[in-house]
């Protein structure tokens, strides 16, 4: 028998922080049993299924989106067309939501102390809760993908739709193709993610924490409709959300892609740093202290700004791009690659004899606004003539299109004669009326293409 007397030493034993995955566990639960969260993954499980299945039988279409004109002709047009909207406020909303509180919550309840002695590790709380977040996130966006797929397949089917560059795309194609599509806004929710940890440590219970990816959204918004350099423009991470468009042209534009990706990534993990470095040094026994303007500008806001600047200067100097990326010859050469691919298809319905794209030999003019105004950057001035030759005749057939380019590169080219080749929206054919083609149609130009020499 041991009898412990006054003189015995005792051992201090050092309490040990609770394991990261029972941690990310706990706030995983924390967050799936939040009333808004289930009521969030309701929505991205039902709200894209019913839009795509009603919108795409109805007269009226969302033409202002890409491939919205399009929805009742395939299923995989009502996933594209939600798509487009999902890097307009949708997913920034949803990483307020989600990222943008998760840390906030603890300040608003006043259970930082609590759940610092529970773990016994700020690290390990941090790495958990935005592991939690990241989870949550994901989970909601694969939801988006599978209804957004589903409601348009059931209402109108599988069918092959043409390119941003009028190629047609079959159906097994195209399910590969819209797939990749949405993976590639993968990397700028994550970029608008970790701003919302960001927001969420700096500024505590304030609601401007809550809605700092939304905040960002809107500020990037309002920069991209203005007519700044291209360099500027992609290095964004609001461009990653289209730089999808790039897939649907043969050869593709995986340019603003790459660069998307690297962009997205390095506001990932240049926000997510932040986060972590102003959560470590939080002191935690001031319960008045929950985050402040000061702190979010210096230790978070000028970081975020001065990525923008290094990113922009690297894809100047890399690419070479510069202006606005919109110039005449880029136009005129979309413009006639798209309307060469897409009269095959207007062939093909008309049960005329084949012809190819290459055998058209088709070439555009254009001019935007007249003599006064300089034929470049976006706008709704811009009026082409497209002119081609069909094989073994010597007549050159011509075709008038208005074209509104939109700064980001899309162009939407509404036909204006003649009518047999673009003057209305029907065709008559053999089989019935058909939509035509060469009517209106979107197509993209690739901003960071350099100008050759044959396109001057």
């Amino acid at each position: 028998m041991t009898v412990i007397t006054a003189e015995t030493p005792v051992r201090a034993v050092r309490a040990q922080p609770v394991a990261l995955s029972r941690v990310y566990r706990f706030e995983l639960v924390k967050l799936v049993t939040q009333w808004r969260i289930r009521l969030m993954f309701i929505a991205c499980l039902l709200a894209p299924a019913i839009y795509s299945a009603v919108t795409s039988r109805q007269t009226s279409l969302p033409a202002d989106a890409v491939y919205g004109r399009l929805m009742n002709q395939s299923g995989w047009a009502g996933s594209l067309a939600i798509l487009v909207f999902m890097g307009t406020l949708l997913l920034p909303l949803l990483t307020s939501v989600v990222a943008g509180d998760i840390f906030a919550v603890e300040d608003r309840l006043g259970t930082w102390r609590h759940l610092l002695v529970a773990v016994r590790s700020p690290r390990r709380i941090f790495a958990s809760k935005a592991l939690a977040a990241l989870t949550v996130i994901l989970v909601l966006l694969a939801c988006l993908i599978a209804s957004s797929m589903a409601g348009g397949l059931i209402s109108i089917g599988s069918h092959p739709l043409p390119g941003l560059d009028g190629h047609l795309i079959s159906s097994g194609e195209l399910a590969r193709t819209v797939l990749l599509a949405w993976l590639t806004i993968i990397p700028p929710t994550l970029a608008f993610s970790a701003v919302g940890l960001l927001g969420s440590v700096a500024l505590g219970r304030s609601p401007l924490g809550l809605l700092m990816p939304v905040a960002l959204a809107l500020v990037l918004m309002g920069i991209q409709v203005m007519p700044v350099p291209v360099a500027l423009r992609v290095a964004l991470p609001m461009n990653a959300f289209i730089s999808y468009r790039g897939l649907f042209t043969e050869p593709g534009q995986l340019g603003p892609f790459w660069i998307g990706l690297v962009v997205s990534l390095s506001w990932a993990a240049l926000a997510t740093f932040l986060a972590y470095r102003l959560f470590v040094r939080r002191d935690f026994t001031d319960l008045a202290n929950d985050g402040s303007g000061r702190r979010f500008v210096v230790g978070g806001l000028a970081p975020l700004v001065g990525l923008v600047v290094v990113t922009t200067v690297v894809v100047a100097a890399t690419t070479g791009a510069t202006g606005s990326g919109i110039e005449k010859p880029k136009i005129e050469a979309a413009l006639s690659t798209a309307f060469s691919n897409l009269y095959v298809l207007q062939t093909e319905q008309l049960h005329r004899p084949a012809v190819t794209a290459a055998q058209l030999h088709a070439t555009t003019k254009c001019d935007k606004g007249g003599e006064r105004v300089e034929d470049e950057g976006a706008g709704a001035g811009w009026r082409c003539i497209v002119n081609w030759t069909l094989p073994g005749t010597t007549a050159t057939g011509n075709a008038i299109y208005q074209l509104e380019v939109a700064p980001e590169g899309r162009f939407v080219a509404d036909g204006d004669g003649p009518k047999e080749v673009n003057g209305f929206f029907q065709l008559r054919t053999p089989t019935g009326d058909a939509p035509n083609p060469l009517w209106q149609f979107d197509g993209v130009v690739d901003l960071l293409e350099p100008i050759t020499k044959g396109q001057q």
